[in-house]
């Protein structure tokens, strides 16, 4: 069995980072709304790194981390629990450091909340709802950046 591998994306894997974001059951639903006409474009991936994790080939997640904030993270549904999450994370935070960041910002969706803070981000406040795309409010964390 293959390991999972974390790369940078290339601007040719935009249609399926973008079909992995609309397959997530965590947005369907009252939280649908925030992905309407949601497209990753080969554009915003050559002009800001994402990093996907990959088996034997397959995008199984992804996150991008913009100007110090957490801008996506996304795992599969069926690949969920598998620690892809984590891994990414753990990149992610690899990363943010050798940008020379020392937190990282991350506005949750709330599903994912208890995610965040089992991988050690903590909630610094809460971002309120901003209908219609967002009709709900957003929970704040940070991530503090490890050194060396």
């Amino acid at each position: 069995m293959a390991e999972i591998e974390i790369r940078r994306a290339n601007p040719a894997q935009a249609a399926a980072l973008t079909a992995l974001v609309h397959a997530s059951s965590t947005y369907q639903g009252d939280y649908a709304s925030i992905l309407d006409g949601y497209t990753i474009t080969p554009d915003h991936l050559e002009a800001h790194p994402a990093f996907t994790a990959a088996k034997d080939g397959e995008i199984l997640g992804f996150y991008a981390l913009l100007a110090g904030k957490l801008d996506l993270l996304f795992v599969a549904d069926r690949a969920q629990g598998l620690g892809i999450g984590a891994r990414l994370i753990e990149h992610m935070l690899a990363e943010a450091r050798e940008r020379g960041l020392d937190s990282v910002r991350v506005v949750s969706h709330p599903p994912a909340l208890a995610f965040y803070v089992r991988m050690g981000a903590r909630r610094t406040g809460t971002i309120p709802a901003n209908p219609p795309k967002v009709r709900w409010d957003r929970p704040e964390l940070r991530f503090d950046v490890p050194t060396g």
